[in-house]
This record gives structure tokens, C-alpha cells and sequence, in this order.
């Protein structure tokens, strides 16, 4: 399936190199779907490429990718999941990595809103947290603190239950499933309006972290064996306590990208976001109810001052001018 984009390809003054389609993988959460936006609209209305949008996610992107050199850009490709695959198409020459999607990498792990840190500056870590119960009250239930668990049926729902039993936490906190992902959200979204305390699992970039100061608590270093058994329900060694790894996420290109392309393989080398870039590009997504193309839209006009340097100033005006 192709989605065309709606703005007309300007073919005078090419700076894209290569007349050949670079299509650009929409992948099926918010991040990677708004940089699959902006970065389409650069490359057509600033370099003058023939762009299309087609949809994707990351095995089967990958997947093709690197059997048919198609799409031929992933603009937020996390390849801890298809490690060994990519790492051989790399080393091969079937595609490369022209950049980080993500320049600090991913978040994942335990939070605490930033007010409550603030008037509990002992906090740190969550072994200061499970200490203090009685901070964190869980509503059904006060003799007990509540942690706010992942979301059923995802991975992190088996890790957090993991690192919740190696913290020794079964007799004075209840680990509490938020049932969705939109009701966990919802349960963050009312504890922060009411300034409430709340301990829960998050991860990002994210418009939730993106809209409300949460702190991450510190969870030591990461135990790459212990994780593994810790996101493992089959695995039969007691769980331990780890921080969650951070996952790389890569702007990742079939290789003809910087041999017939190099003008755009240079400008998406330099096209990295940071969490809180991106968290902040997905509030107005989520707050206004915006699809992929409006937030990018939103993020082309609001944050000129951001994209502008990946580009030359006469990119840049183009850019500029068809968003008018």
C-alpha cells in the first residue's frame, strides 16, 4: 500500500541527484511516522525528489530493505530487533546507517513526576522509591504503594513484573495493570493535573513524556544476560534488578542512497532529534488530534530554527515557501 503525498513534486533546480523514487517508510507509531512526513517533505520541496510515502514496520521494512534495496529510506529504524540481519546487509553493502533517528537513543524505565521529586530530593534511585511506599499510596489499597505496570501484552509488561519481584517488592507494593496503553496514559495525564505522586513505567520519545516533567529513576547499569531472562516468561533464573537498555534508532538508507544520492544521504546524516525534541513534536500531535502529515506540518513551521541547519538556505526557502 502507497499513501502519495499531496504537495506536487518541484523538479526544477534538482538537488536530489537521482531521478530514481526514493520511497520512505511510514512506520506505524507517532515518531516514526512525523520524521517519515518531514523528512518526505524536504527532500520533495526542497531537493526536488520524487518521494513517496509507503507504509511500514521494522522487520518487514528491514526485511526488504535489504533484499530488494526498497523502501529506500527508514527514518526511525530501531535495529536492536533485527541486530544480526542488519549488521550482515551493512557489512554486505545492501544498506547503511546515515545517521541516528534519536541522538541520545531511547528511554525506557521507572518515573516519578518532578514535583514530587522536588519536595523528596532523597529519591533517586527505585531503590529509594520501594522504600517509601507510603509516598506512592495505591488508591484500592494504601497500606501498599502502586506501581503502574507496561501495558498488557507487550514485552515490558513481563520485564517490569520481573524487576518488580527482584526489588523485593510483593509485600508492600501492588504491581497494577493500566489495562491499555490509553489508560495508562490516562492515569499519568490525571495524577499530573491533580499534582499527585505516581510511580510508573514509561519509555520514549513519547508526547507523555513530552508533556509533563517526569523524572527517570536510577536503575543501576544494564545486565544485557539479566534483561534478556528478565523479558524471557520462559526463563527459569530469578529475576534481577537492571536498567532497561537503550535501543538504538537509526535513520537507515538501501545503499544506492549515498551512491546515487549523496546531497540527500549528507542532509539525513545531520537529521538526528533528541527525546525531548521529539517528545515535544508529539504533544501537539496528541493534543490536537493530528495525523502524521499535520504534526510534521506543526514541526516544519514551529521548529525552523532546528531543521533549517541540516539544509542549505536555499533548501530551506523552498521548504518554507510550499508550507505557505
Amino acid at each position: 500500500m502507497t499513501i502519495p503525498l499531496s504537495l506536487p513534486v518541484q523538479a526544477q533546480d534538482n538537488a536530489c541527484g537521482t531521478d530514481r523514487k526514493i520511497d520512505i517508510a511510514e512506520m506505524t507509531w507517532p515518531s516514526a511516522a512525523a520524521l517519515a512526513r518531514i523528512h518526505a517533505t524536504i527532500l520533495e520541496q526542497g531537493f526536488g525528489c520524487n518521494v513517496e510515502i509507503v507504509s511500514g514496520d521494522t522487520v518487514p521494512t528491514s526485511s526488504s530493505m535489504l533484499s530488494r534495496g526498497t523502501p529506500a529510506i527508514a527514518p526511525e529504524l530501531w535495529t536492536s530487533s533485527i541486530e544480526e540481519p542488519w549488521a550482515k546487509g551493512v557489512a554486505d553493502g545492501k544498506v547503511v546507517k546515515l545517521g541516528d533517528a534519536i541522538t541520545d537513543g531511547t528511554v525506557e524505565g521507572w518515573f516519578i513526576p518532578a514535583y514530587v521529586a522536588a519536595e523528596h530530593p532523597e529519591l533517586k534511585s527505585v531503590d529509594d522509591v520501594v522504600a517509601r511506599p507510603d509516598l506512592f499510596p495505591d488508591p484500592e489499597d494504601t497500606s501498599k504503594g502502586r506501581l503502574y505496570s507496561c501495558p498488557p501484552g507487550w514485552t515490558c509488561e513481563i520485564a517490569t513484573e520481573a524487576e518488580y519481584k527482584a526489588y523485593g517488592m510483593q509485600d508492600t507494593w501492588n504491581l497494577f495493570s493500566p489495562g491499555s496503553g490509553g489508560s495508562l496514559d490516562a492515569s499519568i495525564s490525571r495524577a499530573f493535573l491533580r499534582t499527585e505522586p505516581i510511580l510508573f513505567y514509561y519509555w520514549g520519545p513519547t508526547a507523555i513524556l513530552g508533556k509533563y516533567d517526569a523524572v527517570q529513576l536510577d536503575m543501576g547499569a544494564v545486565d544485557k544476560e539479566g534483561y534478556a531472562c528478565n523479558t524471557n516468561a520462559d526463563c527459569d533464573k530469578p529475576p534481577v534488578k537492571t536498567a532497561y537498555p537503550s535501543s538504538p534508532a537509526i535513520i537507515g538508507a538501501a545503499s544506492w542512497i549515498p551512491e546515487e544520492a549523496p546531497n540527500v544521504a549528507a542532509y539525513l546524516a545531520k537529521a538526528g532529534l533528541s527525546n525531548a525534541e521529539i517528545s515535544k513534536l508529539l504533544v501537539y500531535g496528541d493534543e490536537n488530534q493530528a495525523d502524521a502529515e499535520a504534526t510534521a506540518e506543526n514541526f516544519l513551521k514551529t521548529e525552523q530554527d532546528t531543521w533549517t541547519k541540516w539544509v542549505s538556505p536555499e533548501i530551506a526557502e523552498k521548504v518554507i515557501a510550499s508550507l505557505s
